[in-house]
């Protein structure tokens, strides 16, 4: 990292360690002759591989659950990729000043500490950001997902595949801890048959850039900027192709914070209306089925992920999240079109075994 830094021009810079998240990659704050910058470090280790576009699920499932599930890994390259993309489209991704992408370094833009969730926190109009979000992502939205962010980085396509084996997580991770004991292979079964059913015709018509995590801790709030780059964006490396409602169920279903559904609701219906505004219609009908299917595919899948950072990574501070997780992922549930799912997880989790204990 000192060597990188020296040949990037920062080695005299002091440099802060951020506090981490849920992922393998740290961050620092960096200090130089009144300059400031971001540091990414992102542990390499064992190569993570990944799947081209159009290899089989066999191929995919034989490299691992990053290449099912079209997860960047340890390719920091992919981000830079993705933040240049979105800068082209006139949003505030930060701008990339130096990188080595083979040692996993990235010296970047520093976009402030201004994140959604502290803002908002603070009592910043809730609405205005919400709103300003949502205007961001009808930006992105404006025109279809490209096939590629980069001349060697393809855009992957968020397919059924992968939707769905994002949906075991639950099944892998929860049900044992849940239940005290591993699901049956028919139960294992039914659940994959349902989501395939639930998910067939997601995002047929047109597939956008997708960012994945889109909510408010990995948003910042730029005022002193105009329009939407006054939405600062990181944390976009697993960026795909996919349904327009994802990230928007990402923002109004935040696991981490609670979005009533009057909020929810607003920033649906000005999503909406911008979309409009901008010449590219949605049916409304049509996508607000799309977004309670996404939704619900989401939630399951964040059910699963917190269960397995408890239990495999000793990280149990995310099981405080689940009970919010569970109240969103059984109000997406409710929806006509997913009543054989809310079936399904009404007879093998019971509403009493939906929260585990922190120990």
């Amino acid at each position: 990292m000192k060597d990188f830094l020296a040949r990037a021009g920062w080695g005299d810079a002091t440099v802060t360690p951020l506090p981490g998240d849920a992922s393998t990659r740290r961050y620092a704050r960096l200090a130089m002759d009144g300059r400031k910058a971001m540091l990414m470090d992102q542990p390499q280790g064992a190569e993570t591989p990944t799947a081209p576009p159009g290899a089989s699920e066999e191929t995919r499932r034989a490299l691992g659950y990053n290449a099912i599930a079209r997860l960047a890994g340890a390719d920091c390259a992919r981000f830079a990729a993705a933040a240049h993309w979105l800068r082209g489209h006139g949003l505030a991704a930060p701008d990339i000043y130096a990188a080595d992408h083979a040692r996993g370094f990235v010296i970047l833009e520093d976009l402030g500490d201004a994140l959604f969730a502290d803002v908002l926190a603070d009592g910043r109009d809730e609405e205005e950001l919400y709103k300003a979000a949502v205007e961001v992502l009808a930006r992105i939205h404006a025109n279809d997902a490209p096939a590629a962010l980069s001349a060697d980085k393809p855009l992957f396509d968020f397919d059924q595949t992968a939707l769905v084996a994002e949906t075991d997580l639950l099944v892998e991770w929860f049900v044992p801890q849940a239940l005290g004991r591993t699901a049956t292979k028919s139960e294992i079964e039914e659940h994959r048959t349902l989501w395939r059913a639930a998910l067939a015709g997601i995002a047929a018509e047109r597939r956008v850039f997708v960012h994945r995590d889109y909510h408010a801790q990995n948003l910042l709030w730029l005022p002193e900027r105009d329009g939407v780059a006054r939405v600062g964006l990181i944390d976009f490396q697993d960026a795909v192709a996919g349904s327009p409602a994802y990230d928007l169920i990402s923002l109004t279903e935040d696991a981490r914070r609670t979005v009533s559904p009057e909020m929810a609701e607003i920033a649906t219906a000005h999503y909406l209306a911008t979309m409009a505004a901008q010449g590219t219609p949605l049916d409304e009908t049509r996508f607000r089925h799309e977004m309670a299917v996404m939704a619900a595919q989401r939630n399951a899948k964040i059910v699963g992920i917190f269960a397995r950072l408890a239990k495999r990574d000793g990280r149990v501070r995310y099981l405080a999240f689940l009970p919010r997780v569970w109240t969103y992922l059984e109000r997406d549930l409710a929806h006509p079109a997913l009543a054989d799912l809310r079936a399904w997880y009404d007879r093998v989790i019971p509403a009493d075994k939906r929260a585990l204990e922190i120990v």
